[in-house]
């Protein structure tokens, strides 16, 4: 039976299905439910939904991992899709494969967020950028104050992140682009960095592969 003519099929027989995603998305925080977070950052839930991230005094700096928003399962390939915001010169990250939650950074890898609004040469630590891997393809960047929206995913070691609807990364082999001393774990967590800076999140959501 033709493809088209399959897929007709499949659609007129309940129960069947044919070359499809099985896995669907999983909504992490959706305004109001932290069940499917753990932290100990003062991440705070707003009356627009958004989830606020209000630094403590004396909170600096991004070696707080314990304060990272960290989703509870373990994934190897995964899709991981949300909207964030910050300042004049925000700072945070998306984080995946953390094989050792006591240090995010040394044992998992890192698409950066940043403030890089109008910047003209971006590398590995901007916006888009796969922290000592990879700069980003284009600048995606918002301006301060408005919601950016990322989509990354991890399918076969290759990365491929979306940014306010512009590709930064494009298939990037993890594996193939080794760095030293840092190994791709063959599954981890996920998590979305405290860099001790005002910083909003929304409508996160995740599906494994």
């Amino acid at each position: 039976m033709k493809p088209v003519l399959l897929a007709l099929a499949a659609a007129l027989i309940p129960g069947t299905c044919v070359l499809a995603d099985h896995h669907e998305f999983k909504t992490v925080y959706d305004g109001k439910d932290l069940s499917n977070i753990k932290t100990e950052g003062n991440w705070k839930i707003q009356e627009d939904g958004s989830l606020f991230l209000d630094p403590r005094p004396g909170e600096r700096g991004w070696t707080r991992y314990g304060s990272y928003l960290w989703l509870k399962e373990d994934y190897k390939d995964f899709t991981v899709d949300f909207e964030y915001k910050h300042p004049k010169g925000g700072n945070s990250g998306l984080y995946f494969r953390i094989y050792d939650e006591s240090d995010a950074t040394a044992h998992g890898f890192e698409v950066q967020i940043l403030d890089c609004f109008g910047k003209k040469k971006l590398g590995p630590h901007d916006l888009g950028g796969v922290i000592g891997t990879s700069g980003p393809l284009v600048n995606a960047a918002k301006k301060p104050g408005e919601w950016n929206r990322m989509v990354v995913t991890l399918k076969d070691n290759k990365l491929t992140v979306v940014l306010n609807g512009k590709k930064v990364q494009d298939g990037l082999d993890l594996v193939a682009k080794k760095r030293p001393n840092k190994k791709l774990a063959e599954k981890g967590k996920i998590a979305i960095q405290d860099h001790g800076q005002p910083f909003w999140v929304r409508n996160i959501k995740v599906k494994a592969h």
